[in-house]
């Protein structure tokens, strides 16, 4: 079912569910009770929920690629240590390094495959699971939402300044960093801006919470945002967000994209647009090639 087939109500719904509002059997009651012409919500709803199948574009075994799960200390953290998924070009390096942050339900298949593409264009990724210290993503989202819920937010937070940290300073890394990361992950992407200073090289959130603006003047990293047009929540912040950033002297671009919604570049739901991410994953690595290499600052 495509995009332009659901209904806005069970949208809305979705996104509260998404985000933690209400659980799985609300949604499909509150879904159930929805009159919609056409198809039921039910149907609309059941076709909202990720099919992970469909969330690869690149094999684990590509050639192009080396990927492997690693485990590294994180002080301060949840537990102390953290495991991530490192994905690096077949190259020799070194690679320029991108941390890739998941929504708020651990490292899932398609944020695992987003970190293969980052590889296959030249780049060290690591995709680190923020739920590895209490056993890593589950295997769904529910239990991924619901376990992340469990966590002290700044120990978790504190596991990807850690694991920016770690993959800058990797073997492979030519000492410049990215970060980017999905809603949640977009979030702590403005977050890790403000943390590492000079530590960071650019910053891509997507469709995540702003930085607190009293902190924006801390960033030292070029931030390409993106925003989906349909996204109240999050783009309400923009406004206050742009402004300290223009105050603070920031380099930055920010991005909305027409006819698309909170989720725009996950391709294993249908809220997925394939223009709109392509074009905002284009628009990321130039800009990540740019701000990422060995000659630049």
């Amino acid at each position: 079912m495509r995009q332009h087939e659901i209904d806005d109500q069970v949208f809305e719904l979705y996104d509260e569910y998404c985000h933690g509002q209400i659980d799985r059997r609300e949604f499909f009651r509150r879904a159930g009770q929805l009159t919609v012409v056409g198809v039921s919500a039910i149907a609309m709803a059941e076709a909202l929920i990720p099919n992970y199948a469909d969330a690869q574009e690149i094999q684990f075994t590509d050639e192009r690629i080396k990927a492997n799960w690693i485990d590294y200390p994180s002080p301060g953290g949840t537990s102390g240590q953290m495991r991530g998924y490192l994905v690096a070009p077949a190259g020799e390096g070194p690679f320029p390094a991108v941390l890739v942050m998941h929504e708020n339900r651990g490292l899932n298949p398609y944020v695992r495959d987003v970190a293969r593409r980052f590889a296959v264009d030249g780049f060290l990724a690591l995709a680190p699971d923020g739920l590895a210290p209490i056993g890593g993503y589950p295997g769904n989202d529910d239990d991924g939402r619901a376990m992340q819920r469990t966590l002290d937010q700044a120990e978790l937070r504190q596991d990807m300044v850690n694991s920016a940290r770690f993959v800058k300073s990797h073997e492979l890394s030519n000492g410049k960093l990215a970060a980017t990361g999905f809603c949640w992950g977009g979030g702590t992407t403005n977050f890790l801006a403000t943390e590492l200073g000079d530590e960071l090289n650019a910053g891509a959130p997507f469709y995540g919470s702003a930085a607190a603006t009293e902190k924006v003047p801390q960033i030292k990293a070029a931030i390409q945002v993106h925003y989906a047009e349909d996204d109240k929540r999050v783009n309400a912040m923009r406004p206050e967000f742009e402004a300290a950033l223009k105050t603070a002297g920031i380099t930055y671009e920010m991005h909305t994209y027409p006819g698309t919604r909170h989720g725009f570049h996950n391709y294993s739901t249908p809220r997925y647009d394939p223009e709109a991410a392509q074009l905002a994953w284009d628009r990321m690595v130039a800009f990540f090639r740019e701000h990422l290499s060995a000659s630049e600052g």
